[in-house]
């Protein structure tokens, strides 16, 4: 309970601390002062029923309508109270679903932890990061709103109705057990307690496997409905393959997982129900059968009757809050647990401390006894040294599985796995790896990628384009496909991607430009030519390129070999093209 309470207290102030979070405990303290005012028009409702009841009584028929339009006087106040409230708390929800959002999306990026997570550092209970911050973030919101507001009138109200209720029962209970006669003083009031918490225990008792249900449901969710994301993105390569067959088997299999633990919850919930059906049903009904001793021997009237009835039956309904919102708490926990382990995750990932010491350097790039490692430990390269001056174009070869892409990683800050130091140019750099990312968007935006596209004129976007490749025709064909459909991509050809982001190079201009394997997709003479564009468009940039196969058409060219076969990494002199 203290873990619960210690996440719902984090993410609270996550709520508030957002833009507009004072005014936003405006509207709370509206909605909980409008919903306060419902325990008024309860309390008001009790007192009618004794009059109504009394009217009717004693056959007055002028009273009993009269009473009749206090009833229509008190439900349209009411009716207008309860949508004041339900309206502003639905803007309260966004508000602090918009603040929640938006500190999960900050703590996903602070510090590149998206991509840390990514790198063996992510805890394992930490999946779907997606689906935490757009499903989660939203059930806790309403959650926290629906069930702590009503928790706050109700702990209010309860001392209102049992006011009233300790006022209407003034008659005792007597009764004869084993030759003794005994007697309980207001005894409806004790009834009422007891007949809560014998009930509250018996709903924990049911219930209580239900948070571990709702959280496996929502992992089973979200794992469903990316596998199926992740093949709407890869649609070529499946089709190309033939692969239907097995993504429909994995699928199925994920969605019965899904239908296993729904059967699970399902049966959970009938156990449940089977108490709190009937007791939601019978709370109504009780007090009448718990007043009735007292109304049998004379002790109230008719219109007493069903007015101590009704203020007991508001006592157990205001005391039952926990039995009618289990099912609801119990989502709200399993929110609360897996938005808390996701920022949890964040947190850590960030707080872990690196091996590799990173610095700034003004003259290049220089590596000094670095050693990169697996996230279990074993070690992927090892390098003494390493100097890149500014303006020079490096090859940096070596065999598969080597650590190349790793290196290039730590170079880029993502990579912590190991020891050593690094110090990068403060100059500007850009990174392009094999596999090319393209955001949401047109054409243009994604060639501006990652800088806005308002950055740059149209014109240059699309000179920076053709200039990789591209024709008129093609232009046309692009703009088409890409406006509002940023998957049709699948349609173009790996070298297109490729072709694609390297535009990117001319039009941001990096002082440092790092090739990881970045026109693999091309043949030898659509590289050179490529290398070429690269070359003349950008004669100040320093190249660093990790590729299988030796660049073409870059000039001058260093060629370090990174393969262990000396202390240190060593250049190759004969390796020098021009």
């Amino acid at each position: 309970m203290t873990n619960v309470l210690r996440q719902f207290v984090r993410l609270l102030k996550l709520c508030i601390a957002g833009k507009g979070g004072k005014t936003s405990l405006v509207y709370l303290a509206i909605v909980i002062a409008l919903q306060l005012a419902g325990i008024y028009f309860t309390i008001r409702l009790v007192a009618w029923t004794s009059d109504f009841y009394g009217a009717l009584e004693k056959v007055d028929a002028k009273a009993a309508v009269w009473q009749i339009g206090v009833f229509a006087i008190i439900v349209a106040a009411n009716s207008v109270r309860s949508l004041t409230a339900d309206y502003l708390q639905k803007i309260l929800h966004i508000k602090w679903r918009r603040s929640l959002t938006e500190a999960a999306l900050g703590s996903w990026f602070a510090d590149r932890a998206y991509w840390r997570l990514t790198q063996g550092d992510c805890p394992r209970d930490v999946d779907n990061p997606d689906q935490r911050i757009a499903d989660d973030c939203g059930l806790f919101v309403k959650g926290i709103l629906d069930e702590g507001i009503e928790l706050i009138t109700k702990l209010v109200g309860i001392f209102s109705f049992l006011a009233l209720l300790w006022g209407l029962s003034t008659f005792p209970l007597s009764f004869s057990l084993f030759g003794f006669e005994s007697s309980i003083p207001r005894y409806m009031v004790w009834a009422a307690f007891i007949y809560v918490a014998l009930s509250s225990g018996l709903t924990h008792l049911l219930g209580r496997p239900l948070k571990s249900l709702f959280y496996t449901q929502q992992k089973r969710e979200g794992d469903f409905r990316f596998a199926m994301a992740r093949i709407r993105q890869s649609a070529d390569e499946i089709a190309l393959m033939g692969g239907e067959n097995v993504e429909r088997t994995g699928l199925d299999r994920r969605f019965d997982g899904i239908a296993q633990n729904w059967r699970k919850l399902a049966g959970r919930e009938f156990l449940l129900g089977c108490f709190t059906f009937p007791y939601s049903h019978t709370v109504l009904r009780i007090p009448l059968f718990v007043a009735l001793p007292g109304f049998l021997a004379g002790s109230i009237a008719l219109g007493g009757l069903m007015q101590i009835a009704m203020a007991f039956s508001n006592v157990v309904t205001t005391l039952s809050w926990f039995i009618f919102s289990y099912k609801p708490l119990s989502n709200l926990v399993a929110a609360s647990s897996r938005l808390d382990g996701f920022l949890a995750a964040t947190d850590a990932v960030r707080a872990r401390p690196s091996g590799i010491a990173h610095e700034v350097s003004s003259d290049g790039l220089h590596i000094r006894d670095l050693k990169l490692r697996t996230p279990e430990g074993r070690e992927l390269l090892s390098l003494p040294r390493l100097d890149i001056r500014s303006g020079e174009t490096v090859w940096l070869r070596g065999q598969s599985g080597l650590g190349k892409t790793t290196l290039l990683k730590a170079m880029a800050g993502g990579w912590d796995h190991g020891d050593g130091r690094m110090e990068m140019p403060s100059a500007s750099k850009l990174f392009l790896s094999q596999k090319a990312y393209f955001p949401q968007g047109d054409v243009f935006g994604a060639v501006a990628y990652p800088a806005p596209v308002e950055a740059f004129a149209r014109q240059d976007l699309r000179r920076a384009v053709e200039a990789v490749g591209f024709g008129d025709s093609d232009m046309l064909r692009l703009e088409d496909a890409w406006e509002g459909h940023p998957l049709v991509l699948s349609g173009l050809s790996g070298g297109e991607l490729q072709r694609l982001a390297l535009a990117r190079a001319l039009v941001l201009k990096p002082d440092w430009l790092f090739l990881d394997e970045a026109t693999g997709a091309l043949d030898e003479a659509a590289e050179a030519e490529l290398f070429a564009v690269l070359r003349k468009r950008l004669p100040g940039t320093t190249f660093v390129i990790v590729s299988h196969r030796s660049p073409k058409a870059l000039g001058t060219m260093r060629v370090i070999d990174l393969e262990p076969k000396a202390e240190a990494a060593y250049e190759n002199p004969a390796l020098l093209f021009a």
